[in-house]
């Protein structure tokens, strides 16, 4: 028997995982269903290619999805070799979202910082936050890539802004952090050139 906490297992979660992670739905561009596979597949390849032009990955979220994201920018540096940067430091995200809006703290940045070979990794449980969705808009305004990491509604606004898109079929917090954490962990591991175990 599982460790319990307010009726439920530690075993009984792990397969609520599993699952989540089993069933992540991938759309393109297009709002198009896809297959994860090989769309995994092409979004290894597009940061493949980035980090070979020297091209930056950045990554933003809030909260708990900026936890996750700093802690994706040390993998993909450390075990990927990529220019990663998240858009997080107090001093400029503060500076910024006090002259221009909280909503405009990650967009501010992107306009000054990116340029067309770039991605942008945005992550947001519930694809609704609008400091996210404007540093999105403004990453494809530059002609560069966007990848989004979501959950809760299907149809969340984040999901429809991105190029390739994970959705985590949850409304539960808990559950679609630990699964985009765990899709940044692998994406990391696919462009590790030492040999997957």
């Amino acid at each position: 028997m599982g460790i319990q906490h307010k009726g439920r297992s530690l075993t009984d979660r792990a397969s609520q995982l599993q699952n989540l992670i089993e069933t992540i739905e991938f759309t393109d561009d297009q709002h198009q269903s896809a297959d994860l596979h090989q769309c995994h597949d092409q979004v290894v390849n597009l940061i493949r290619s980035a980090r070979q032009r020297g091209a930056s990955v950045y990554l933003i979220g809030n909260g708990g999805s900026a936890a996750i994201v700093s802690h994706a920018k040390t993998d993909l540096l450390n075990v990927a070799g990529v220019k990663a940067v998240t858009l997080l430091e107090p001093a400029i995200l503060t500076c910024l979202s006090n002259d221009y809006g909280y909503e405009n703290g990650f967009s501010r940045q992107i306009e000054v910082l990116a340029n067309p070979d770039d991605i942008l990794i945005a992550v947001s449980s519930s694809g609704q936050s609008e400091n996210i969705l404007n540093a999105a808009r403004v990453m494809l305004e530059k002609e560069a890539h966007v990848i989004t990491l979501t959950g809760f509604d299907r149809d969340n606004p984040l999901r429809k802004t991105g190029q390739y898109n994970y959705w985590i079929n949850s409304d539960n917090y808990t559950l679609v952090e630990i699964a985009h954490l765990f899709v940044l962990h692998h994406l990391a591991d696919c462009l590790s050139d030492k040999e997957q175990k």
